[in-house]
């Protein structure tokens, strides 16, 4: 695959009374065409700025930054705007006319873009129908729900048939079932139309039900990137791992370590599970050696169809047995001991 975006040692600073605010801190990433590659952070750390750099709503300050071959660094307004044909977006409160009806929203950028009406309303109905709104075409948007709102953005972000799509925080305003509803849509405008899409958010479960790739933003910067399992079944920044503990409580920490420490007077040591490791069969043999255990803490989840997580073990035994067992470990997995 080749790439669709690129952030080539961007900087994005604003100015204002109080000084200036460094946004988006020499950034090098880039996005493949045709994946669903997700940006998180926690409040405050770029992700918006970042994503409003792809379709020039807010200019670079220094740095270069290629969207589908083409610098738009370098590109006057009227360039931007014909560049924006090719980059929907969908937002956090769906930012819908409430004046016009649902065709009528989807249909305003065709309108703006000077699509004939036969044409554009064939398009609408397109759309509607990939969407799975065509029976409320003639509502009004205060009559749909926040996830039927958030499928006529889609569908209006579609309509001019943008090769990217760019979903910023596009799910934080929905309940938990529609969120699974509208992921599930992003996931068939990718699959099916090869729409390359970008999703901003900063929530774990996006990314690990909806991407390919992750970057993870933190006060402008790139601290880490990769595919989604080997980020976070292995974060290499402070901030991975407080989002990975925010879904898999996996590795004991302050009170919890303090109880286990207490309670288990074994030698305890945690070990990370990932497919393939024979963490089984190696405590299956423990009891030859002499050796029991005891699992005092764990958690283990899913990512991209494969399993990650730690395991925290209590062995106990004469010391040269659980040295061996412990070496036996390490040979097919990582082993951290707890202090």
């Amino acid at each position: 695959m080749s790439h669709i975006i690129e952030f080539r040692d961007v900087t994005k600073v604003f100015s204002g009374r109080a000084g200036t605010v460094t946004a988006v801190d020499h950034v090098d990433l880039s996005v493949e065409e045709g994946e669903i590659f997700a940006v998180i952070g926690y409040s405050g750390a770029g992700k918006s700025t970042l994503v409003r750099l792809i379709n020039g709503l807010e200019r670079v300050t220094s740095g270069a930054l290629i969207v589908d071959g083409e610098d738009v660094v370098r590109m006057s307004e009227s360039q931007l705007e014909r560049k924006r044909r090719d980059i929907g977006m969908i937002f956090q409160q769906f930012n819908l006319f409430r004046s016009r009806t649902v065709a009528g929203n989807v249909a305003f950028p065709l309108k703006v873009a000077g699509w004939p009406r036969d044409k554009r309303d064939a398009r609408v109905a397109e759309l509607l129908d990939f969407v799975g709104l065509l029976d409320r075409a003639h509502s009004y948007p205060e009559q749909l729900s926040g996830g039927q709102k958030q499928r006529v953005g889609i569908a209006r972000a579609l309509a001019a048939g943008p090769k990217i799509l760019l979903a910023d925080e596009s799910t934080s305003a929905l309940d938990p079932e529609t969120t699974q509803d509208v992921l599930r849509l992003l996931k068939k405008v990718n699959r099916e139309l090869g729409v390359t899409v970008v999703v901003i958010t900063h929530e774990l479960e996006i990314v690990r039900a909806l991407a390919d790739r992750v970057a993870i933003l933190e006060s402008g910067r790139v601290v880490e990137s990769g595919t989604v399992f080997e980020t976070f079944s292995k974060p290499a920044s402070e901030v991975g791992r407080r989002f990975v503990s925010t879904v898999l409580h996996d590795q004991p920490r302050g009170d919890d370590l303090a109880r286990i420490r207490q309670a288990h007077p074994g030698r305890i040591v945690t070990a990370t599970i990932h497919d393939g490791s024979r963490l089984g069969a190696v405590l299956a043999g423990a009891g030859a050696h002499g050796v029991t255990f005891e699992i005092v803490y764990g958690g283990i989840g899913t990512l991209q169809a494969r399993s990650f997580g730690s395991l925290t073990l209590e062995l106990t035994g004469p010391a040269p047995a659980v040295d061996r067992v412990v070496a036996d470990l390490r040979g097919v997995t990582e082993i951290e001991e707890v202090a």
